[in-house]
């Protein structure tokens, strides 16, 4: 299997207001809306896209039709420093403040307003301990 593109679909009962939330704190424009499903892209990178779909909308088959839980997606960034000021200035919620990883992040954790979390990652430099565990040359310096 060639895959040609990959994205995280989160369903929804608020498309539009996700949908908004993205666009505002995360710099994606919308290549595609209507009441039941957004497709947003990245305005910084085209390779970078997230849909939306209305959790009950006909084509999520019966029986799985929820509303997404228990899910983080990570967007990685030049200066996560610079994106936590500015969504903390917008009041957005700061479930994990910003800090180093010894396992080789910098990073701060945030929601959408459906509940989705949001981790901002810059790869830094791993300790000791957990470079070791990292495939050769994978690892940030």
């Amino acid at each position: 299997m060639k895959t040609t593109s990959y994205y995280p679909v989160l369903m929804s009962d608020d498309v539009a207001g996700q949908a908004a939330f993205y666009k505002r704190h995360f710099a994606f424009e919308a290549l595609f809306e209507n009441d039941w499903y957004a497709h947003l892209r990245s305005t910084e990178d085209m390779s970078v896209n997230l849909g939306i779909v209305r959790w009950d909308h006909e084509t999520i088959p019966a029986g799985n039709r929820a509303k997404t839980q228990g899910l983080l997606i990570n967007f990685e960034v030049k200066d996560p420093d610079a994106v936590y000021e500015r969504v903390r200035a917008a009041g957005l919620p700061i479930l994990l403040s910003l800090r180093d990883e010894e396992f080789g992040q910098r990073h701060f954790i945030t929601r959408d307003p459906c509940g989705v979390l949001i981790d901002v990652i810059k790869p830094i430099k791993p300790s000791a301990e957990f470079l070791a565990q990292y495939q050769e040359g994978t690892a940030a310096e």
